[in-house]
């Protein structure tokens, strides 16, 4: 994933919190590693583009978090500039668009008959489902990074500086605020809450990851992932920015410079670590935890234990997206707008196509088999796999 640096040294050396785009570009200079080299590959499977279209402006390397998202036979989604749009799940087809007048910056999310967007204005705002009205507009803290979520009467939403608002479906009024501590430096993004039952999780800079009610957003655990360590902040960023994923009473999470682990969804115990760093979205299914870490390395692991099944190394340094699993392939897309095929099984690359030439870092979605692709440039793309 490409991202940058958005904060100059001098707020650094006056103390000051701030935020990192990508610390592996750290003071890189002219020794910045060079992506693997795509070697000749023949296709073992031939993945299907059902429509492309433009959506809008591009995230380019803004590290924001769009990505769509699809209920029943419609996809939305939004671009950087505010354009939120639904479409025909299987045409492309424009159903209905709304150009709001700030900068979209995590989003969609949908449900309670919602819309919702985070801004870079620190607003949350909730459209109607059916035609894009405006319903209300939400002020918060900061700037929310992440993809709100609505579900049980409250929209949650998790904005860069550590806080998690509980806003009333309704209206938009605050009904419960939940405030933490953030570290001095942190990567830019925000892990997006994960609800289940009425529980909500989300991973936060400094390696925590919190459980908490939906209804009034008390804590029910909070739990340490990895523990930062290092002499400097930079050594010291230890971040939750990918999703937790919620499978067979385990809650997954992985940390920039940490550990994946997984913990008992119940209380909060470790059940396992493995030492791996990663900033981006994992994926699983019944075979496995797959992963991307920071280097462009994907890994299988064993949902049990955590041991590595397999790993490709082949992507490396190809600033990679998140992961996604379709039909028992996990697919990863990089810098160049190329999307990568692996067998779940052993890892082996099965197929390579392409979603245009514009980077890949958050935009993918699986439903119903369709892999949804939103680049940086601004197009979206559904992949069907034919039938294996």
């Amino acid at each position: 994933m490409m991202r940058r640096l958005l904060l100059l040294l001098a707020a650094l050396l006056l103390g000051g919190c701030g935020t990192f785009a990508d610390p592996t570009e750290w003071f890189a200079g002219p020794n910045v590693v060079k992506p693997s080299e795509l070697l000749d590959l023949e296709n073992k499977v031939q993945p299907q583009t059902l429509w492309s279209r433009d959506i809008g402006a591009g995230s380019d390397e803004l590290s924001l978090n769009l990505e769509p998202q699809v209920r029943g036979d419609i996809v939305y989604v939004v671009d950087a500039e505010g354009l939120v749009q639904a479409l025909d799940a299987k045409t492309g087809a424009v159903v209905w668009r709304v150009e709001l007048d700030v900068p979209a910056s995590g989003g969609p999310g949908v449900g309670e008959g919602l819309v919702l967007i985070g801004t870079s204005d620190a607003e949350v705002i909730a459209l109607a489902i059916e035609s894009g009205a405006e319903r209300w507009r939400a002020r918060v803290s900061s700037e929310v990074l992440s993809v709100p979520v609505a579900v049980n009467g409250v929209v949650i939403a998790h904005t860069v500086d550590g806080k998690l608002f509980g806003l009333e479906v309704t209206n938009g009024n605050e009904r419960w605020r939940y405030e933490r501590e953030v570290p001095v430096l942190t990567l830019r993004g925000s892990g997006s809450p994960v609800v289940s039952g009425g529980t909500v999780y989300v991973g936060m800079a400094g390696g925590r990851l919190l459980a908490l009610r939906t209804d009034n957003g008390g804590l029910v655990w909070d739990a340490s992932v990895t523990v930062p360590g290092g002499r400097s902040e930079l050594q010291r960023l230890a971040d939750i920015d990918g999703d937790p994923i919620i499978l067979g009473g385990g809650v997954f999470v992985a940390t920039y410079q940490g550990e994946v682990a997984a913990l008992e969804q119940s209380s909060g115990r470790v059940a396992w670590r493995r030492k791996l760093s990663s900033y981006s979205r994992m994926a699983a299914d019944r075979q496995g935890l797959y992963v991307g870490d920071a280097d462009g390395v994907v890994w299988g692991l064993d949902l049990r234990s955590g041991g590595a099944r397999w790993s490709q190394d082949a992507l490396k340094h190809r600033r990679l997206s998140n992961i996604a699993v379709v039909d028992g392939l996990v697919v990863a897309g990089d810098f160049e707008g190329y999307l990568h095929w692996m067998d779940n099984e052993n890892g082996s690359l099965v197929a390579r196509t392409r979603a245009g030439s514009d980077p890949i870092t958050t935009g993918m979605q699986v439903v119903g088999g369709v892999l949804y692709v939103q680049g940086d440039g601004g197009e979206l793309t559904a992949v069907r796999l034919p039938s294996r």
